[in-house]
């Protein structure tokens, strides 16, 4: 008899085109889970650190191109710019929250484009730019084939645009889910919250992934091996001394940043616990031994190993530090893209490859 054919989708099925594709987080996810990827990026240090790392890569800003430029492509991500949506930026972004929500709809009601450019002068630059991934999207439905599926990433103040954007996806026969997300629950060895949409258009159910490792609460001093969420056992979350075992010996994180606004009350993360999140700003943390001797801050490639990027990964170009900052976990995004392409969690050998790449030579 022939072998029983099986309708499950595989990772060869599909090929993603990452908007604001960064230094390529997303990408070797993807590639790490045998899902093709290409980046759209016009930063110089991200494209350089790209080209270096061999990832396929249109160096472009996204508004010079469509989704008519990427016709393999059946699957949409993107994690546009962040800065004036979070708690550390101007918050221009999160002022104009209303405003955006109502250019999503602008959008949805299929006003030509040309005429909300137009308007979108009285945004931030930057802030407008969270608009791109329906734009693409809502065009491959009506000029070329709508995408299979929907990735999108941002900090939690955007929750309430993925939640615009998910009514509308929802009228155009995607099956959506949103929400926060805590990356420590991935196996990141960092605590950052991101807000998190995942799309399928035909699908009878889509979820955000689920955690598989414990959530760390502020001042815990470790994990355990035996908690459980649901049905599922969830690991002890990652530590710093784990992420960066050629550390040798106990040391504290100190902040760059105040907390509470204070100046002088800087954070502090051990190294038995998840760093705190990542920033653009992570070269300025201080490392102390317990006596309270300055030890070597954190090299371009332990701030990467952080983030769950793998140790040989090829930081070239300028602003280093922002480009490791502003990347997306790729452990976190492998999770992120099984969940929306319906391929199940991902598997310890995908998680293998990941850990173990290499740039090619």
């Amino acid at each position: 008899m022939p072998p029983e054919q099986s309708d499950a989708p595989r990772p060869a099925d599909f090929r993603i085109v990452d908007l604001f594709a960064g230094p390529g987080g997303l990408d070797i996810a993807a590639h790490a889970l045998g899902v093709r990827s290409t980046g759209v990026e016009w930063d110089m240090g991200a494209i350089a650190t790209r080209t270096r790392a061999g990832l396929s890569t249109v160096p472009k800003d996204v508004l010079e191109c469509g989704p008519d430029q990427f016709p393999e492509a059946n699957v949409l991500a993107g994690g546009p710019p962040c800065q004036t949506f979070t708690v550390a930026g101007h918050g221009a972004g999160r002022k104009a929250l209303d405003t955006v929500l109502q250019f999503v709809q602008r959008l949805a009601d299929r006003e030509k484009w040309a005429s909300i450019e137009t308007d979108l002068v009285e945004l931030d630059p930057r802030t407008r730019l969270v608009l791109q991934p329906l734009r693409w999207a809502l065009k491959a439905i009506d000029e070329l084939e709508p995408y299979e599926a929907i990735v999108l990433e941002q900090v939690p103040a955007v929750l309430p645009v993925w939640n615009a954007y998910a009514r509308v996806l929802r009228n155009e026969g995607y099956e959506t889910d949103h929400g926060v997300l805590h990356t420590e629950e991935f196996g990141v060895p960092q605590t950052r919250r991101r807000a998190v949409l995942v799309a399928r258009r035909g699908a009878r159910r889509v979820r955000l992934p689920e955690a598989t490792h414990h959530r760390y609460r502020r001042g815990e001093q470790s994990s355990h091996d035996d908690l459980t969420l649901g049905e599922s056992l969830v690991e002890p979350w990652v530590t710093m001394e784990q992420a960066l075992p050629h550390r040798t010996g106990p040391f504290t994180v100190i902040s760059n940043y105040g907390t509470g606004g204070v100046a002088e009350n800087r954070g502090r993360r051990h190294s038995h616990q998840p760093s705190a999140t990542v920033t653009g700003k992570v070269s300025r943390n201080r490392v102390v031994a317990p006596d309270g001797t300055d030890l070597p801050r954190f090299t371009f490639a332990e701030a990467g190993l952080l983030q769950t990027f793998p140790a040989a990964y090829p930081w070239s170009g300028t602003d280093v530090s922002q480009q490791i900052g502003n990347a997306v976990p790729p452990r976190l995004g492998m999770h992120i893209i099984s969940a929306a392409l319906g391929l199940g969690r991902p598997t310890d050998a995908a998680l293998k490859r990941l850990a173990s790449w290499t740039p090619p030579t």
